[in-house]
Protein backbone atom coordinates (compact mmCIF):
# COMPACT_ATOMS: atom_id res chain seq x y z
CA UNK A 1 0.00 0.00 0.00
CA UNK A 2 2.73 2.51 0.77
CA UNK A 3 4.77 1.00 -2.39
CA UNK A 4 1.37 2.29 -4.32
CA UNK A 5 0.82 5.66 -2.84
CA UNK A 6 4.29 6.63 -3.68
CA UNK A 7 4.34 5.30 -7.30
CA UNK A 8 1.16 7.41 -7.46
CA UNK A 9 2.66 10.59 -7.14
CA UNK A 10 5.73 9.54 -9.12
CA UNK A 11 3.70 8.21 -11.80
CA UNK A 12 1.89 11.77 -11.99
CA UNK A 13 4.71 13.88 -12.02
CA UNK A 14 5.99 11.60 -15.40
CA UNK A 15 2.91 12.32 -16.85
CA UNK A 16 3.06 15.70 -15.94
CA UNK A 17 6.37 15.68 -17.96
CA UNK A 18 5.33 14.16 -20.41
CA UNK A 19 1.81 16.71 -20.95
CA UNK A 20 4.32 19.84 -21.41
CA UNK A 21 4.89 18.41 -24.87
CA UNK A 22 1.55 19.60 -25.48
CA UNK A 23 1.56 23.00 -24.13
CA UNK A 24 -2.17 23.42 -24.56
CA UNK A 25 -3.54 20.42 -23.00
CA UNK A 26 -1.29 20.86 -19.96
CA UNK A 27 -2.46 24.37 -19.69
CA UNK A 28 -5.91 22.83 -19.76
CA UNK A 29 -5.80 20.58 -17.57
CA UNK A 30 -3.88 22.44 -14.88
CA UNK A 31 -5.89 25.41 -15.37
CA UNK A 32 -8.03 25.47 -12.30
CA UNK A 33 -4.87 24.34 -9.78
CA UNK A 34 -4.08 27.01 -6.75
CA UNK A 35 -3.29 26.85 -3.67
CA UNK A 36 -4.90 28.71 -1.22
CA UNK A 37 -2.67 30.41 0.98
CA UNK A 38 -4.72 29.32 4.44
CA UNK A 39 -3.80 25.80 2.56
CA UNK A 40 -0.60 26.56 2.14
CA UNK A 41 -0.14 27.95 6.09
CA UNK A 42 -2.17 24.54 7.00
CA UNK A 43 0.78 21.88 5.29
CA UNK A 44 3.50 24.10 6.92
CA UNK A 45 2.15 23.60 10.11
CA UNK A 46 1.52 19.81 9.63
CA UNK A 47 4.90 19.42 8.67
CA UNK A 48 6.19 21.07 11.60
CA UNK A 49 3.57 18.96 13.85
CA UNK A 50 4.27 15.91 12.37
CA UNK A 51 8.06 15.71 11.56
CA UNK A 52 10.90 16.62 14.02
CA UNK A 53 12.71 17.95 11.50
CA UNK A 54 11.98 21.35 11.27
CA UNK A 55 12.49 21.04 15.54
CA UNK A 56 15.86 20.06 15.36
CA UNK A 57 16.85 22.39 12.91
CA UNK A 58 15.44 25.54 14.70
CA UNK A 59 16.79 23.94 18.30
CA UNK A 60 20.42 23.99 16.54
CA UNK A 61 19.83 27.56 14.36
CA UNK A 62 18.89 29.08 17.39
CA UNK A 63 21.59 28.65 19.72
CA UNK A 64 24.33 28.96 16.94
CA UNK A 65 22.58 32.28 17.05
CA UNK A 66 22.27 32.60 21.06
CA UNK A 67 26.44 31.98 21.19
CA UNK A 68 27.37 34.12 18.23
CA UNK A 69 25.19 37.06 19.98
CA UNK A 70 26.81 36.63 23.11
CA UNK A 71 26.85 39.76 25.11
CA UNK A 72 25.79 41.76 21.91
CA UNK A 73 22.63 44.42 22.93
CA UNK A 74 21.49 45.11 19.75
CA UNK A 75 20.40 42.24 17.53
CA UNK A 76 19.44 42.30 13.89
CA UNK A 77 18.22 38.45 12.50
CA UNK A 78 17.33 37.65 9.01
CA UNK A 79 15.15 35.37 8.27
CA UNK A 80 15.59 34.22 4.54
CA UNK A 81 12.39 32.06 4.85
CA UNK A 82 9.69 33.24 7.59
CA UNK A 83 6.74 30.28 7.81
CA UNK A 84 6.80 29.09 11.47
CA UNK A 85 6.97 31.69 14.79
CA UNK A 86 8.21 28.60 16.84
CA UNK A 87 10.86 29.28 16.25
CA UNK A 88 11.92 32.45 17.09
CA UNK A 89 8.83 32.66 19.64
CA UNK A 90 11.80 30.05 21.28
CA UNK A 91 14.30 32.34 20.63
CA UNK A 92 12.96 35.33 22.52
CA UNK A 93 12.67 32.94 25.60
CA UNK A 94 15.92 32.19 25.63
CA UNK A 95 17.34 36.13 25.22
CA UNK A 96 14.35 37.05 27.90
CA UNK A 97 16.33 35.11 30.70
CA UNK A 98 19.69 36.55 29.53
CA UNK A 99 21.35 38.46 33.09
CA UNK A 100 22.21 41.62 31.33
CA UNK A 101 18.59 41.74 30.03
CA UNK A 102 17.19 41.21 26.90
CA UNK A 103 19.11 42.78 23.72
CA UNK A 104 16.84 45.48 21.41
CA UNK A 105 15.93 42.84 18.63
CA UNK A 106 14.91 43.34 15.03
CA UNK A 107 14.22 40.40 12.72
CA UNK A 108 13.84 41.35 9.28
CA UNK A 109 11.07 38.07 7.21
CA UNK A 110 11.77 37.33 3.98
CA UNK A 111 8.17 35.95 2.47
CA UNK A 112 6.49 35.87 -1.17
CA UNK A 113 3.07 36.27 0.58
CA UNK A 114 1.90 38.85 2.23
CA UNK A 115 -0.40 37.61 4.12
CA UNK A 116 1.59 35.02 5.76
CA UNK A 117 4.18 37.80 6.90
CA UNK A 118 1.23 39.60 8.61
CA UNK A 119 0.53 36.50 10.50
CA UNK A 120 3.81 36.36 11.80
CA UNK A 121 4.65 40.17 12.81
CA UNK A 122 1.23 39.74 15.03
CA UNK A 123 2.42 36.34 16.68
CA UNK A 124 5.88 37.69 17.21
CA UNK A 125 5.11 41.20 18.44
CA UNK A 126 2.43 39.76 20.72
CA UNK A 127 5.10 37.11 22.58
CA UNK A 128 7.89 40.33 22.54
CA UNK A 129 5.59 42.65 24.27
CA UNK A 130 4.74 39.39 26.82
CA UNK A 131 8.63 38.91 27.60
CA UNK A 132 9.56 43.08 27.22
CA UNK A 133 11.44 42.51 24.31
CA UNK A 134 12.81 45.67 22.50
CA UNK A 135 11.19 44.60 19.05
CA UNK A 136 11.06 45.47 15.50
CA UNK A 137 9.51 43.82 12.85
CA UNK A 138 10.47 44.16 9.07
CA UNK A 139 8.50 42.10 7.02
CA UNK A 140 9.65 41.82 2.79
CA UNK A 141 7.36 40.87 0.07
CA UNK A 142 9.84 38.61 -1.99
CA UNK A 143 11.29 35.47 -3.85
CA UNK A 144 14.65 34.93 -2.69
CA UNK A 145 16.19 35.15 -5.85
CA UNK A 146 14.42 38.91 -6.47
CA UNK A 147 15.32 40.04 -2.97
CA UNK A 148 16.79 43.64 -3.11
CA UNK A 149 19.50 43.81 -0.64
CA UNK A 150 18.93 47.60 0.21
CA UNK A 151 15.62 46.28 1.55
CA UNK A 152 17.42 44.18 4.54
CA UNK A 153 18.72 47.83 6.27
CA UNK A 154 21.21 46.50 8.22
CA UNK A 155 22.43 49.23 10.43
CA UNK A 156 26.15 49.70 11.50
CA UNK A 157 26.39 48.66 15.71
CA UNK A 158 23.79 45.77 14.74
CA UNK A 159 25.12 42.24 15.49
CA UNK A 160 23.65 40.20 12.19
CA UNK A 161 22.91 37.13 12.37
CA UNK A 162 21.29 34.97 9.26
CA UNK A 163 18.89 32.39 9.08
CA UNK A 164 17.19 29.89 5.93
CA UNK A 165 15.28 27.05 6.35
CA UNK A 166 14.92 24.70 3.59
CA UNK A 167 14.91 27.95 1.49
CA UNK A 168 18.36 28.48 -0.08
CA UNK A 169 18.15 25.82 -3.04
CA UNK A 170 15.22 27.42 -4.23
CA UNK A 171 17.92 30.01 -6.12
CA UNK A 172 19.63 27.65 -7.92
CA UNK A 173 17.28 27.97 -10.74
CA UNK A 174 18.67 28.16 -14.22
CA UNK A 175 17.80 31.64 -15.75
CA UNK A 176 15.82 31.24 -18.93
CA UNK A 177 18.94 31.61 -20.84
CA UNK A 178 20.46 29.03 -20.00
CA UNK A 179 17.68 27.01 -19.89
CA UNK A 180 17.21 27.27 -23.70
CA UNK A 181 20.56 25.49 -24.20
CA UNK A 182 19.93 21.88 -24.27
CA UNK A 183 23.31 19.82 -25.38
CA UNK A 184 21.81 15.92 -26.63
CA UNK A 185 21.88 13.33 -24.19
CA UNK A 186 22.46 9.55 -25.24
CA UNK A 187 21.70 7.09 -22.36
CA UNK A 188 24.38 5.15 -21.41
CA UNK A 189 23.71 1.63 -20.77
CA UNK A 190 23.98 1.76 -16.67
CA UNK A 191 20.66 4.42 -17.05
CA UNK A 192 19.30 2.58 -19.09
CA UNK A 193 18.63 -0.30 -17.50
CA UNK A 194 17.63 1.69 -14.34
CA UNK A 195 15.12 3.26 -16.10
CA UNK A 196 14.12 -0.17 -17.68
CA UNK A 197 13.39 -1.03 -14.21
CA UNK A 198 10.80 1.80 -13.23
CA UNK A 199 9.32 1.83 -16.36
CA UNK A 200 8.48 -0.67 -19.43
CA UNK A 201 10.56 0.59 -22.88
CA UNK A 202 8.29 1.12 -25.33
CA UNK A 203 7.32 4.51 -27.17
CA UNK A 204 3.64 3.73 -27.04
CA UNK A 205 4.31 3.90 -22.66
CA UNK A 206 5.07 6.12 -19.96
CA UNK A 207 8.59 4.68 -19.96
CA UNK A 208 9.56 4.79 -24.15
CA UNK A 209 7.56 8.53 -23.60
CA UNK A 210 9.99 9.53 -20.85
CA UNK A 211 13.16 8.52 -22.85
CA UNK A 212 12.22 10.83 -25.60
CA UNK A 213 11.38 13.61 -23.75
CA UNK A 214 14.85 13.21 -22.00
CA UNK A 215 16.77 12.98 -25.63
CA UNK A 216 14.65 15.87 -26.20
CA UNK A 217 14.16 17.91 -23.98
CA UNK A 218 17.56 16.98 -22.07
CA UNK A 219 18.89 20.30 -19.25
CA UNK A 220 22.58 19.98 -17.42
CA UNK A 221 22.45 20.64 -14.22
CA UNK A 222 25.07 23.58 -13.86
CA UNK A 223 27.23 21.50 -11.21
CA UNK A 224 28.21 18.57 -13.12
CA UNK A 225 31.99 18.73 -14.32
CA UNK A 226 31.01 17.08 -17.35
CA UNK A 227 28.63 19.56 -18.50
CA UNK A 228 29.55 22.23 -21.08
CA UNK A 229 27.86 24.94 -18.90
CA UNK A 230 30.00 23.79 -16.37
CA UNK A 231 30.79 26.47 -13.64
CA UNK A 232 30.11 29.04 -15.77
CA UNK A 233 26.03 29.03 -16.17
CA UNK A 234 24.67 32.17 -14.60
CA UNK A 235 22.56 30.13 -12.41
CA UNK A 236 25.97 29.00 -10.67
CA UNK A 237 27.02 32.77 -10.76
CA UNK A 238 23.46 33.75 -9.28
CA UNK A 239 23.67 31.64 -6.41
CA UNK A 240 27.85 32.98 -6.18
CA UNK A 241 26.44 36.70 -6.29
CA UNK A 242 23.74 35.97 -3.10
CA UNK A 243 26.08 34.40 -0.97
CA UNK A 244 28.20 36.96 -1.77
CA UNK A 245 26.01 39.69 -1.09
CA UNK A 246 25.40 37.51 2.11
CA UNK A 247 29.02 37.63 3.05
CA UNK A 248 29.30 41.57 2.35
CA UNK A 249 26.58 42.00 5.22
CA UNK A 250 29.22 41.11 7.75
CA UNK A 251 27.31 38.92 9.40
CA UNK A 252 28.85 36.83 12.56
CA UNK A 253 26.58 33.85 11.65
CA UNK A 254 24.94 32.19 9.20
CA UNK A 255 22.85 28.92 9.72
CA UNK A 256 21.52 27.59 7.30
CA UNK A 257 19.51 24.03 7.11
CA UNK A 258 18.95 22.03 3.98
CA UNK A 259 17.28 18.76 2.54
CA UNK A 260 19.95 16.57 1.96
CA UNK A 261 19.42 14.60 -1.23
CA UNK A 262 20.95 15.28 -4.82
CA UNK A 263 17.75 16.85 -6.77
CA UNK A 264 19.65 19.13 -8.91
CA UNK A 265 21.72 16.06 -11.06
CA UNK A 266 22.56 15.88 -14.53
CA UNK A 267 20.20 14.15 -15.55
CA UNK A 268 16.46 13.80 -15.19
CA UNK A 269 17.08 9.84 -14.73
CA UNK A 270 19.40 10.57 -11.81
CA UNK A 271 16.63 13.22 -10.12
CA UNK A 272 13.98 10.21 -10.45
CA UNK A 273 16.24 7.51 -8.66
CA UNK A 274 17.62 9.96 -5.94
CA UNK A 275 14.33 11.49 -5.05
CA UNK A 276 12.60 7.87 -4.87
CA UNK A 277 14.88 6.99 -2.34
CA UNK A 278 14.41 10.29 -0.65
CA UNK A 279 10.40 10.96 -0.38
CA UNK A 280 10.42 6.84 0.22
CA UNK A 281 12.50 7.29 3.65
CA UNK A 282 9.75 10.32 4.06
CA UNK A 283 6.79 8.27 3.30
CA UNK A 284 8.18 5.86 5.63
CA UNK A 285 8.02 8.29 8.92
CA UNK A 286 4.48 8.89 8.25
CA UNK A 287 3.81 5.47 8.06
CA UNK A 288 5.05 5.02 11.21
CA UNK A 289 3.82 7.42 13.11
CA UNK A 290 0.27 8.85 11.38
CA UNK A 291 -2.93 6.24 10.32
CA UNK A 292 -3.02 5.80 6.55
CA UNK A 293 -6.66 7.42 6.67
CA UNK A 294 -5.36 10.88 8.12
CA UNK A 295 -6.51 13.59 6.50
CA UNK A 296 -3.24 15.76 7.76
CA UNK A 297 -1.62 13.04 6.46
CA UNK A 298 -2.83 13.20 2.81
CA UNK A 299 -2.63 16.97 2.93
CA UNK A 300 0.92 16.35 3.49
CA UNK A 301 1.44 13.46 1.03
CA UNK A 302 -0.40 16.00 -1.73
CA UNK A 303 0.40 19.56 -1.27
CA UNK A 304 3.88 18.97 -0.30
CA UNK A 305 5.66 15.52 -0.74
CA UNK A 306 3.36 15.63 -4.33
CA UNK A 307 4.34 19.00 -5.26
CA UNK A 308 7.92 18.51 -4.69
CA UNK A 309 8.01 15.73 -6.19
CA UNK A 310 6.66 16.98 -9.21
CA UNK A 311 9.03 20.15 -9.79
CA UNK A 312 11.76 17.86 -9.66
CA UNK A 313 10.76 15.16 -12.19
CA UNK A 314 8.20 17.10 -14.40
CA UNK A 315 10.16 21.10 -14.28
CA UNK A 316 13.04 22.47 -15.98
CA UNK A 317 14.51 25.61 -16.04
CA UNK A 318 13.75 28.35 -14.14
CA UNK A 319 10.68 26.61 -13.35
CA UNK A 320 12.04 23.72 -11.30
CA UNK A 321 13.14 25.35 -7.34
CA UNK A 322 13.47 21.89 -5.81
CA UNK A 323 17.01 21.99 -6.34
CA UNK A 324 18.15 20.21 -3.33
CA UNK A 325 21.57 19.57 -2.71
CA UNK A 326 23.92 17.45 -0.64
CA UNK A 327 26.15 18.68 2.28
CA UNK A 328 29.55 18.67 0.52
CA UNK A 329 28.25 21.04 -2.26
CA UNK A 330 26.97 23.44 0.16
CA UNK A 331 30.82 23.38 1.67
CA UNK A 332 32.01 24.03 -1.57
CA UNK A 333 29.36 26.74 -2.57
CA UNK A 334 30.20 28.78 0.96
CA UNK A 335 34.23 28.36 0.96
CA UNK A 336 34.07 29.46 -2.55
CA UNK A 337 32.06 32.88 -1.24
CA UNK A 338 34.37 33.14 1.39
CA UNK A 339 33.08 31.74 4.49
CA UNK A 340 34.16 29.74 6.24
CA UNK A 341 32.70 26.36 8.63
CA UNK A 342 31.42 27.11 12.40
CA UNK A 343 31.45 24.17 14.07
CA UNK A 344 28.12 23.65 15.91
CA UNK A 345 28.40 23.37 19.33
CA UNK A 346 28.06 20.56 21.72
CA UNK A 347 25.24 22.24 23.81
CA UNK A 348 23.28 22.43 20.47
CA UNK A 349 23.60 19.24 19.88
CA UNK A 350 22.86 17.81 22.93
CA UNK A 351 19.68 19.67 23.46
CA UNK A 352 18.67 18.39 19.73
CA UNK A 353 19.50 14.61 21.18
CA UNK A 354 17.33 15.26 24.29
CA UNK A 355 14.35 16.42 22.07
CA UNK A 356 14.96 13.70 19.37
CA UNK A 357 15.15 10.75 22.44
CA UNK A 358 11.70 12.47 23.63
CA UNK A 359 9.83 12.58 20.55
CA UNK A 360 8.87 8.60 20.42
CA UNK A 361 10.00 7.29 17.44
CA UNK A 362 13.19 5.22 17.30
CA UNK A 363 13.59 5.77 13.51
CA UNK A 364 15.17 9.04 13.72
CA UNK A 365 19.04 9.29 13.84
CA UNK A 366 21.21 12.77 13.96
CA UNK A 367 24.83 12.48 13.05
CA UNK A 368 27.91 14.74 13.17
CA UNK A 369 29.72 15.43 10.02
CA UNK A 370 32.45 18.24 9.57
CA UNK A 371 30.96 20.24 12.49
CA UNK A 372 27.25 19.85 11.27
CA UNK A 373 24.54 17.83 12.24
CA UNK A 374 22.51 16.08 9.63
CA UNK A 375 19.28 14.39 10.43
CA UNK A 376 18.41 11.05 9.54
CA UNK A 377 15.49 8.48 8.89
CA UNK A 378 16.72 5.12 9.98
CA UNK A 379 20.47 5.18 7.69
CA UNK A 380 19.30 7.48 5.70
CA UNK A 381 20.15 11.57 6.00
CA UNK A 382 17.69 13.85 4.79
CA UNK A 383 18.35 17.05 6.33
CA UNK A 384 21.41 19.17 6.70
CA UNK A 385 22.08 21.93 9.23
CA UNK A 386 25.39 24.14 8.71
CA UNK A 387 26.97 27.19 10.63
CA UNK A 388 29.22 29.65 8.41
CA UNK A 389 30.54 32.60 9.03
CA UNK A 390 32.52 35.77 6.97
CA UNK A 391 35.97 35.23 6.77
CA UNK A 392 36.35 39.05 6.20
Amino acid sequence: MLLMRIAAYFTEALADRILKSWPGIHKALNSTRMTLISEEIIVQKLFYELFPFLKLAFILTNQAIVEAMEGEKMIHIIDLNTAEPAQWIALFQVLSARSEGPPHLRITSVHQKKEILDQIAHKLIEEAEKLDIPFQFNPIVSKLEHLDFDKLRVKTGEALAISSILQLHSCLAFDNEAMQRKPPLLLNGANRIHLQRVLPMSQSTLGGLVEKDMVNSYSPSPDSTSSPLSLTTSNWMNMDKFLNALRGLSPKVVVITEQDSNHNGLTMMERLLESLYTYAALFDCLESTVSRTSLERLRVEKMLFGEEIENIIACEGSERKERHEKLDKWFKRFELAGFGNVPLSYCGKLQASRFLQNCGCEGYRMREENGCVLICWQDRSLFSVSAWRSMN
